[in-house]
């Protein structure tokens, strides 16, 4: 597991799994226990104000869930729009309960399957991307953890859940 701060340590010894994805030319992956549903690319509808990353809402069984183009966050770069090309809801966690935000990912279509000790930090300060977690080096090459929990900053989080906000 990517060194998350809300899930228990993995006990079994096969590994844990992770949806891979791509940013560029490089490989990450998420925890599949952050993982909702992994939903073919959907129009969302445009946040005003809302930072470039912020690809906008979009409503998903009565829910309306904000929605982050990930290349654009890490890259600078919108993600390419392909068959391969997903939306993928994750739980974020807040005030103590999870809210769906979704990502949308480039060539979201391979897993992995390894111990969450095989990922390892790098030495390299992340700076304001917190959300990049530690690495694995596999058969084919490198892969980076993402830590859901990180992916916010408290401006872009207050903005994306009002209500949740106001309640703290």
């Amino acid at each position: 597991m990517c060194p998350s701060r809300t899930h228990a340590p993995a006990r079994t010894v096969r590994g844990r799994l992770y949806l891979q994805f791509r940013m560029g030319g490089d490989r990450y992956a998420l925890d599949v226990q952050d993982v909702v549903e992994v939903l073919p690319l959907q129009h969302v509808k445009q946040v005003p104000e809302a930072p470039a990353w912020v690809a906008g809402v979009f409503a998903h069984r009565g829910v309306l869930v904000p929605v982050l183009d990930l290349g654009v966050l890490a890259l600078g770069h919108r993600a390419q729009v392909r068959t391969s090309t997903r939306l993928v809801l994750v739980n974020y966690p807040l005030d103590g309960r999870s809210r769906w935000l979704g990502l949308i990912l480039e060539q979201a279509t391979d897993t992995l399957r390894c111990r969450p000790d095989e990922f390892r930090d790098y030495g390299l300060e992340q700076g304001g991307a917190r959300y990049l977690g530690p690495v694995y080096q596999g058969r084919d090459g490198l892969v980076q953890c993402i830590r859901v929990e990180d992916l916010l900053p408290e401006d872009v989080r207050a903005l994306l859940f009002p209500a949740a906000e106001g309640a703290a």
